[in-house]
């Protein structure tokens, strides 16, 4: 890995700069911007990187540059990287929710190769999904370096189409929270049954690890797994059935919509700041 320059030491920076010294990356290479003190402080007793109070600092003899802020703080740090951007030409990679390249390229220069990326929070615990995708000045190489990065938090996806980075950030960005909102009703449906809280939760919680790890790890089709599960006139098809009278599969692809629309609208605010 090359000179790597992280603007924002928050909690996915954290997650992505663990995972690289892991992999062998030396804590020399890495250098990160973090205005606030104690944040500065931490983060370089708990890695050993380098850590600037000024965005420009850190990025002054970066290769690459993830911009691991929020999408509102973009417009603000773009004046102060951009000429050192337009000087040295990095690889600049952007972990901002529904930033889009366009708007990337319109803050920071349009002749930089920029890579943009939907990581999810499970990537804070290494178990992420990553949809990246690219403008047309990044080289292979350069994909792979982004890819190198991303791959250390989770699993990653090249989207060829930029458009469809909105249902990325639906199904992958906004999944965990429609997991977690199944746990909860499971949890609550088993306590109305009796079952106490506690026990209730645990099954709930192991019984989603324990399908997920059946997922990734088998690598079987989902409808056959369900199919496993479900006896004929048994329990788990009397609930299927259940899911099924309710619509289930539109409740859901309506949620998705819903997040791919809103994910639309917010970039499209973006568009209205300087």
């Amino acid at each position: 890995m090359t000179q790597l320059a992280f603007i924002g030491g928050g909690n996915m920076a954290r997650s992505l700069i663990g995972g690289l010294l892991k992999t062998g990356v030396a804590a020399s290479t890495i250098s990160v911007a973090e205005p606030l003190a104690e944040a500065r402080q931490a983060l370089g007793r708990e890695f050993g990187v380098a850590c600037y109070a000024e965005n420009r600092l850190a990025a002054a003899q970066a290769e690459v540059i993830v911009l691991a802020v929020k999408p509102q703080v973009m417009p603000a740090i773009h004046a102060e990287l951009r000429d050192t951007l337009q000087r040295n030409r990095p690889l600049l990679i952007s972990i901002a929710a529904g930033v889009r390249l366009d708007q990337l390229e319109r803050w920071f220069g349009s002749s930089l190769p920029i890579v943009r990326c939907m990581p999810n929070t499970p990537a804070l615990i290494g178990a992420g999904a990553t949809g990246l995708c690219a403008n047309n000045r990044v080289s292979p190489s350069q994909k792979a370096q982004a890819q190198h990065i991303l791959d250390t938090a989770g699993i990653t996806r090249w989207i060829d189409d930029e458009a469809l980075m909105d249902t990325v950030t639906a199904l992958s960005g906004s999944g965990p929270a429609y997991f977690f909102a199944l746990v909860e009703a499971l949890e609550a449906a088993a306590v109305a049954q009796g079952l106490p809280r506690d026990t209730a939760r645990a099954l709930a919680t192991q019984t989603c690890l324990g399908a997920g790890r059946m997922l990734v790890e088998g690598g079987e089709d989902p409808a056959v797994l369900r199919q496993r599960v479900t006896s004929p006139n048994g329990t788990t098809q009397a609930a299927l059935e259940s899911f099924g009278t309710d619509g289930l599969p539109r409740i859901v692809a309506r949620a998705v919509a819903a997040a791919t629309r809103r994910g639309e609208e917010l970039a499209a605010q973006l568009d209205t700041l300087p």
